[in-house]
């Protein structure tokens, strides 16, 4: 980015902070979304879990593997997660204001400093992790894209990709159909809502790379166990998760 690019934007920065002043979700400080006693609160985790369901296991710092002996035939290899998400009122309205009314499309940059706490954190911000890897939203079912403007998991995505230097390929996996809310339904009918609803365009630019699947919540990992599959189908290896938070 050159000096003058640098230059605008600053100044674009200005003028939305002075006639949109930002408010702390949690206690309505003005300046930012999120203030550092607010951000105190969330407790963000300093571990990795395994991906069962039921009592997650804690995972040791230097275990390569995401899964723990009962949840090895998951799709993916293992979830990175910053938050719990029902534990927290705070945590709950700063996705919801991320997804909906007023769809605060720059929480963006705040939500992904959480998760790159977390790898800090949890020992997994290192170079043997993040080397090879490649960034790859959660398609965003087209007539909520229409409607919000924008896919959450996407912006998600870049934020990270500055931060972590890796790329985001947001436009080879793809959704392909119409699906029902996934809040709406049960575990199997959310499996069933998603079959063949996601498919990879140019699976030879994703061969050898380290796929990281990001979205905002992680709830039965329906969603990515089906992206995950269709990578799969694709020879593709490596295929992990990340959310910024995760139900149950």
């Amino acid at each position: 980015m050159d000096n003058s690019t640098n230059k605008l934007n600053k100044f674009k920065d200005f003028l939305l902070d002075l006639f949109f002043p930002k408010f702390c979700l949690g206690c309505q400080k003005e300046g930012t979304y999120l203030c550092d006693d607010c951000r105190t609160l969330l407790e963000i985790s300093e571990f990795d879990y395994c991906l069962c369901e039921q009592k997650p296991i804690r995972l040791p710092t230097e275990q390569k593997n995401g899964k723990c002996s009962r949840c090895q035939k998951k799709e993916i290899s293992g979830l990175y997660f910053a938050l719990p998400y029902k534990e927290k009122a705070l945590t709950r309205k700063l996705i919801y204001q991320f997804k909906y009314q007023p769809y605060l499309k720059d929480l963006a940059k705040t939500l992904a400093s959480i998760l790159v706490e977390h790898f800090i954190l949890s020992g997994k911000n290192t170079n043997e992790i993040w080397n090879n890897s490649v960034l790859i939203p959660i398609p965003l079912d087209i007539k909520k894209l229409k409607t919000r403007g924008y896919n959450q998991s996407e912006e998600l995505a870049k934020e990270l990709s500055k931060i972590l230097k890796i790329p985001v390929m947001s436009d080879n996996l793809i959704k392909i159909r119409h699906t029902k809310p996934q809040m709406e339904l049960t575990k199997t009918e959310r499996e069933k809502n998603l079959e063949n609803a996601f498919q990879i365009k140019k699976p030879a630019e994703l061969q050898d790379k380290k796929i990281f699947l990001v979205d905002d919540v992680y709830t039965t990992g329906s969603t990515m166990a089906e992206c995950a599959r269709i990578l799969k189908e694709a020879k593709i290896k490596n295929v992990w998760g990340i959310a910024l938070a995760r139900e149950g």
